[in-house]
């Protein structure tokens, strides 16, 4: 099968990793960057990306959020007579207007959370499913070594523009050594153990081998009430990588990773820093659930298998 993956570029971005998916599922696939080409040339890069479609050829067209920067139009003559898709990946509510027109455009409808499957149904787009996110064997695999500076007990990585993550964070930062890493920190408040920005491609891998338990951490309150097992693909990088993972509950997650044997899982940030403190008492646990998680997460949570799924139409269907 030829496969557009329609986005935007970058080894680093989910587009990329579903490329190589692709690859490794022994298809062909182009990676089409519409929103490098719509900054660059403006409205001329309409026919720019048409043209590269049609010389491609594709018998599916994988649309990301950033697809809608080739402009609505263009992007109906793309996908015309093809199959077409459509993969959300953001936990943003209400649904914000790109990503209703993209749905809409589009033949089938993916998101990584359940609550944005209903969301997208209510939005005019029928055939919605649940497809979580999963990791790039090839990007997110265990670092041989961390630098000095990125040891501590806790490492959170994401952004800091939200606050219902802060409290959580000062619970954790109580018990342990806690380092929080990532962009848009500069309004939290100065008591918050801030030990860098953006943290891209390997450095994450490294973030994860320094610290003892790897931290996740819904960013809205939508997150929490989620009953799918949608989750942050943080869960899944942090497996690939080789960490121990604590993150936040959601219902129907151990259908995916279970609490004590692939992950860790607390329901609130009381029990979270109890479950912190009882995890860094313990190595061979760490060790243990870390080596089965990265093991299930192989085997089970890759994106060649979420991609597998796609191409046959289907997502999670039994939750």
């Amino acid at each position: 099968m030829r496969i557009l993956i329609l986005g935007a570029a970058g080894r680093d971005r989910s587009e990329a990793a579903i490329a190589r998916a692709a690859h490794a599922l022994g298809h062909d696939a182009r990676l089409l960057d519409a929103l490098a080409w719509r900054r660059r040339l403006g409205p001329w890069s309409d026919r720019l990306l048409r043209w590269q479609a049609d010389r491609f050829s594709p018998d599916l067209v994988l649309c990301t959020r950033h697809a809608i920067a080739a402009g609505e139009a263009p992007l109906q003559a793309m996908l015309r007579g093809r199959r077409s898709a459509f993969w959300y990946f953001d936990a943003l509510t209400p649904l914000p207007a790109p990503v209703v027109r993209l749905a809409r455009l589009t033949q089938q409808s993916f998101a990584t959370y359940g609550f944005q499957v209903e969301a997208l149904r209510a939005a005019g787009a029928p055939d919605a499913k649940f497809l979580p996110q999963g990791f790039d064997p090839s990007s997110d695999a265990p670092a041989d070594s961390a630098p000095e500076r990125y040891h501590c007990d806790l490492a959170f990585v994401g952004s800091g523009q939200y606050p219902r993550r802060y409290e959580i964070l000062r619970a954790f930062a109580a018990v342990a050594v806690l380092q929080i890493r990532g962009p848009y920190w500069e309004e939290a408040r100065r008591d918050l153990p801030l030990a860098g920005g953006v943290v891209r491609g390997r450095e994450f891998a490294q973030v994860v081998r320094g610290a003892a338990l790897s931290l996740g951490i819904h960013a809205l309150d939508d997150q929490a009430h989620e009953h799918h097992g949608g989750t942050s693909n943080r869960l899944w990088r942090v497996l690939g990588a080789g960490g121990c993972f604590l993150g936040e509950y959601v219902d129907n997650i151990e259908e995916f990773a279970r609490h004590g044997e692939h992950a860790l899982w607390y329901r609130d940030a009381r029990q979270g820093a109890e479950i912190a403190r009882a995890a860094l008492a313990d190595p061979a646990m760490r060790a243990r659930i870390a080596a089965q998680g990265r093991a299930h997460a192989l085997a089970h949570h890759t994106y060649a298998h979420r991609l597998a799924r796609l191409l046959e139409g289907q997502g999670y269907t039994s939750m």
